[in-house]
């Protein structure tokens, strides 16, 4: 389809195969646990990016289970909205979200099954989807991503009313 025949405002995608990398991470702010996430899409004219947080900060299912398999959800439903439906290779290193979407493993964790079976469901709506485990050095751009959403949600430090900060006494300055 000629570019003026396209509608504006509508993005054609490709029909190649697209990648996906996700990835999810889980650490304790100020006492609460916060899980963030982050995934990489390549392929069929997309490249994007995008981080988040998985479940509120302090809830109780902020894990890194958790995070990682709202990651992959988070990346097959970016495809689904764009109305992708090819092939697409999910990527991670996450050995449990990778060999329980396979197969592999049982889903045993009961606060886990709606995740996987969500993910199950999304995988569904494409031609073909592959789940596939790779070391964490081959998912660097996706981690990097779920510990910036992760950082992105730390509360700014607080400060007493009226402080100012340390006074220099550099030579440039005068002393009071």
């Amino acid at each position: 389809m000629a570019d003026e025949q396209l509608p504006r405002g509508v993005a054609s995608i490709g029909s190649g195969r697209v990648e996906v990398h996700f990835d999810g991470s889980c650490q304790t702010i100020g006492g609460r646990r916060v899980a963030g996430y982050g995934f990489t899409v390549e392929g069929a004219g997309l490249d994007t990016e995008e981080l988040g947080l998985a479940v509120p900060p302090g809830h109780p299912r902020a894990t890194n289970n958790v995070a990682e398999y709202v990651g992959a959800i988070c990346a097959l439903e970016y495809l689904s909205r764009l109305g992708f439906a090819g092939e697409v290779a999910v990527i991670g290193d996450s050995e449990l979200v990778i060999r329980q979407t396979n197969g592999e493993y049982s889903v045993r964790a009961e606060h886990l099954v709606p995740y996987a079976d969500r993910l199950r469901q999304l995988a569904g709506t494409f031609r073909h989807a592959e789940f596939r485990w790779v070391p964490r050095e081959e998912n660097r751009r996706a981690d990097e991503l779920s510990k910036r959403a992760i950082e992105q949600a730390a509360p700014e430090p607080t400060r007493p009313a009226g402080f100012r900060g340390p006074r220099s006494r550099g030579p440039d300055s005068s002393a009071d």
